[in-house]
């Protein structure tokens, strides 16, 4: 790409005992004639996983984004971020982790200063990083701290069969219910209602919110969340211009005529949301985090210990991530769209 606007996305390397590297060979494999992207991670773990795995994948170190546009047609860029032991499929290493969030700190770092166009985060084991100190439940929240924005972070689920966006994420299910509150969900619509206009060009979104109780409480005859809770939340919402249906029932939001309804489903805790999405189109599911500066994308799936170094790793995710992170990008830089606040 010779366009001065475009800047590449920045790849973080993920768990090194993970899928990440194989998906990043197989994702330049598949894209090298694509918009392009720089990987952070270590040149000569990367040169040995192709030569193991037999993928023609030449791997060149360079020193910034730039360069990187210049190499990305005929090698893969990698910004070096030396491991301190060499990866062994399947087994973690807590002497990589350093490198593990660097890579993630300095793509935020690359993004925030206009070097990248966008962050796009191979998986990362978070109980591996949590042994060696890293403080945060997981990849959005620590994305959330790097860019100044704690609390403004939501993370939305976006496949081309739906979008979700949990109120709740990485807590209990008790602790979940316990944490709702109407201006959580508010706060949660409000986010998402800005970043389907700003990033995703959608002029009027329509949200959808779930219910908590089966058949969302049945006129409060199976559960009061629904009157206590969703109610005066959609009320407030609809007071602002925002178009909100809801209390939706969870058993039926989801079939193919429910989802032509609206243009994300705001859901009340984290399998409520990523159970469908997982079930109608796993390998096209890509997690999105709305309230950030920069635009952040990642493969729906983890770090695939059982099958690292065997040669049958499914880039389809990291392809969906990257795609969206580029048109998500490109319609920031190109369309002005300002940074989504919550």
């Amino acid at each position: 790409m010779s366009d001065p606007m475009v800047r590449p996305l920045a790849l973080t390397m993920g768990d090194p005992a993970g899928i990440g590297g194989e998906c990043t060979l197989r994702a330049w494999l598949a894209r090298r004639d694509g918009y392009p992207f720089v990987v952070l991670d270590d040149p000569t773990h990367l040169n040995e996983l192709a030569r193991r795995l037999r993928l023609h994948v030449p791997i060149v170190p360079v020193a910034d984004a730039a360069a990187a546009m210049r190499v990305f047609p005929d090698a893969l860029p990698v910004i070096a971020m030396p491991l301190a032991n060499t990866p062994r499929p399947g087994e973690p290493d807590p002497a990589n982790a350093p490198q593990i969030v660097g890579s993630i700190a300095r793509a935020v770092a690359m993004a925030l200063n206009g070097q990248a166009g966008a962050v796009v985060t191979n998986p990362i084991n978070k109980a591996a990083l949590y042994a060696t100190g890293f403080a945060y439940p997981g990849h959005t929240e620590f994305l959330a701290a790097l860019t100044g924005v704690s609390g403004q972070e939501i993370m939305m689920l976006a496949s081309p069969s739906l979008r979700v966006v949990p109120v709740t994420v990485h807590v209990s299910l008790r602790d979940a219910i316990a944490m709702l509150t109407p201006a959580l969900i508010v706060a949660a619509a409000r986010t998402t209602h800005a970043a389907l206009m700003r990033d995703f060009g959608i002029p009027h979104p329509r949200l959808a919110i779930a219910g908590l109780n089966p058949h969302a409480g049945e006129q409060g005859a199976l559960g009061k969340e629904e009157a206590t809770l969703v109610a005066p939340a959609i009320e407030r919402l609809r007071a602002e211009g925002l178009d909100v249906s809801g209390p939706w029932s969870p058993d039926t939001m989801f079939t193919r005529v429910a989802r032509t309804r609206y243009d994300a489903a705001i859901c009340l805790y984290h399998d409520q949301a990523l159970i469908p999405l997982k079930t109608l189109d796993m390998d096209h599911g890509v997690n999105v985090t709305l309230g950030l500066p920069i635009v952040r994308t990642s493969p729906d799936h983890g770090t695939a210990y059982d099958i690292a170094g065997q040669g049958i790793a499914d880039p389809t995710s990291l392809l969906a991530a990257l795609d969206l992170a580029a048109d998500l990008a490109q319609r920031r830089t190109f369309l002005g769209a300002e940074p989504v606040a919550g």
